[in-house]
């Protein structure tokens, strides 16, 4: 039996495989498939960038498929989703702009088809590998997410119907996906109090309502809602009890971030009524410096992660931290601190915050990533993978996520058959016989097993 044929019935085996477990998948538990998706990692600025130099606007078509280097400079490639893998992330959260830039028609809010195209490109990518994808409406230029507290009749009654809109093509396009793939409504709803979440939760109704719609695979699929601007403290209080209404039980997620405290992971310089942060956790304080945290260390991380247990996953809706992270900084310019400390600050945050998911199970955290591979000085960079070299940039960071979720560089690659004389050299996953040992990051097949470089 020739190669070909070889290959054609792998590819047949493999398609029975996956159809059976589509099948079977789609009638899983939210709380059953969020368990398998962590680590999770952000494709951040990427899909969800704007060229507005372009003249982007909303509701036009002029941010292109440029957008997804408009931000940062990486073209996403099945190698990169590859390399991704091979580090131990389990999902891949994909955030992406669709009324900003990317509408051919604007009387019925139509999706460019060469955006839907690229962006399912991307989705295909991740689930060639296995990996879960978390592809949701971002940003999005602030159409919907900077107006939440808008209160008019006539304008929430527009908002929905555009959000109905693209939920619907986005809907249709991937019906026929299976549970490795999660729609997210909304990112980081601006609502502070209870009057702006009263509206939140008319969208999110809305966000529900218009995917189950469309049958399918759809009418299972697992959809993750929104908390009041993705903060913990605003979803406990205001939201805790009013998850939309669904056609199915078991399928809905809430959505929070965790960015805490400013000081540490965020903050550029001191202020007036603080100073940065440079250490956090414990044992990582540098005795003598002003920039040790004094708030929002281990303790204050694990109340606010009971508070969304408490709240929501033993009421049965488990949880995406769609974006988590701190900057890593380069303290070389300033000799009374500590390079050290402060990068065991940065693995003990990423460390100490997986522990707790991984504890209170029916939690995925999924860590922020903007692709910018250089240090920015003490300004801070959260970018732990180079994706143009395709190697780790934020050390630190993956450490203390893989001391929590180790990675295997070897998986099985059964039971798919390889003949005497295929197992003789080295293979691509598409079957072609290299004559000596690969020089580029991917998947390879050596004597029968998959092997990540």
């Amino acid at each position: 039996m020739n190669i070909k044929k070889l290959t054609l019935m792998a590819a047949g085996l493999l398609l029975v495989g996956n159809m059976e477990m589509s099948a079977q998948g789609l009638d899983r538990q939210a709380t059953d498939v969020i368990n398998e998706m962590a680590p999770g990692w952000n494709l951040g600025n990427t899909f969800e960038a704007v060229a507005t130099w372009e003249g982007a606007d909303f509701l036009n078509n002029k941010g292109g498929l440029k957008a997804e280097t408009a931000w940062q400079g990486t073209k996403t490639t099945q190698a990169l989703i590859d390399y991704v893998k091979s580090l131990g992330f389990k999902s891949i959260r994909i955030p992406c702009a669709w009324a900003f830039g990317h509408i051919s028609d604007a009387s019925t809010y139509e999706i460019d088809s060469e955006w839907m195209a690229r962006v399912k490109e991307v989705v295909d990518y991740c689930i060639n590998d296995g990996l879960y994808v978390v592809l949701n409406d971002h940003w999005d230029g602030g159409w919907l997410e900077n107006h939440i507290k808008d209160s008019d009749a006539a304008t929430i009654q527009k908002n929905k119907e555009i959000l109905t809109a693209l939920w619907t093509q986005i809907a249709n396009a991937f019906i026929d996906y299976d549970e490795h793939l999660l729609f997210a409504g909304l990112n980081e709803p601006n609502a502070e109090d209870q009057a702006a979440t009263d509206n939140l939760i008319q969208y999110n109704q809305t966000f529900v309502d218009a995917v189950r719609a469309t049958g399918g695979n759809n009418a299972k699929r697992i959809l993750v809602v929104q908390g009041p601007s993705t903060n913990i403290e605003h979803t406990c209080n205001y939201m805790a009890g009013k998850m939309p209404t669904d056609i199915v039980e078991g399928k809905l997620a809430i959505e929070v971030h965790y960015y805490n405290p400013w000081q540490f992971w965020g903050m550029e310089k001191d202020e007036s009524w603080g100073k940065v942060f440079y250490y956090w956790g414990e044992g990582n304080h540098f005795e003598g410096s002003a920039h040790n945290a004094n708030w929002g260390e281990e303790d204050e991380m694990r109340r606010q992660m009971l508070m969304m247990k408490t709240n929501f996953i033993d009421q049965g809706y488990p949880v995406v931290i769609g974006e988590f992270g701190a900057n890593w900084r380069d303290l070389s310019s300033l000799p009374n601190e500590s390079q050290e400390h402060h990068n065991a600050s940065i693995k003990s945050h990423y460390r100490f915050f997986h522990e707790l998911c991984k504890a209170m199970g029916s939690v995925v955290p999924m860590t922020w990533d903007v692709n910018y591979p250089n240090q920015e000085g003490t300004k801070g960079n959260m970018t732990i993978i180079d994706r143009n070299e395709l190697s780790v940039f934020g050390v630190y960071a993956l450490e203390g996520i893989n001391e929590v979720y180790p990675r295997s560089s070897e998986t099985s690659i059964a039971p798919i058959m390889i003949s005497e004389k295929q197992s003789a050299g080295i293979y691509t996953l598409q079957g072609t016989r290299l004559t000596s040992a690969p020089t580029s990051p991917g998947i390879y097949i050596i004597n029968g097993r998959k092997y990540v470089k």
